[in-house]
């Protein structure tokens, strides 16, 4: 089963990715409350391009963090969930071919 769900490789070493995306996370998160309190100077033309570039860091930094939470959690797929059999009943989608 295990060699199965890996892809036949049981003999590689598996590196745990979850802590690459929560360093990502912190960053990101960081960067973006640095820049948020620093404020804006410079040109006010571009402050709207600043004010666009913190906010894609806060949205890329909560994305960061939801990836490695379920890395982490060890929920690679919809399938790994209690519920995602019925997630795809209820949007009507078909079973796949290697689901029983």
């Amino acid at each position: 089963m295990e060699a199965e769900e890996s892809g036949g490789d049981t003999d590689k070493t598996r590196i745990a990715t979850h802590w690459y995306w929560a360093i990502a996370s912190v960053t990101q998160f960081g960067w973006a409350v640095s820049s948020y309190r620093k404020g804006y100077s410079g040109d006010h033309r571009l402050m709207p391009v600043k004010a666009f570039g913190v906010a894609s860091l806060f949205l890329g930094a909560s994305a960061t963090a939801s990836i490695a939470f379920l890395k982490a959690s060890g929920i690679h797929k919809v399938e790994d969930l209690d519920v995602g059999a019925s997630i795809r009943t209820g949007l009507g989608i078909r079973r796949r071919t290697g689901d029983k």
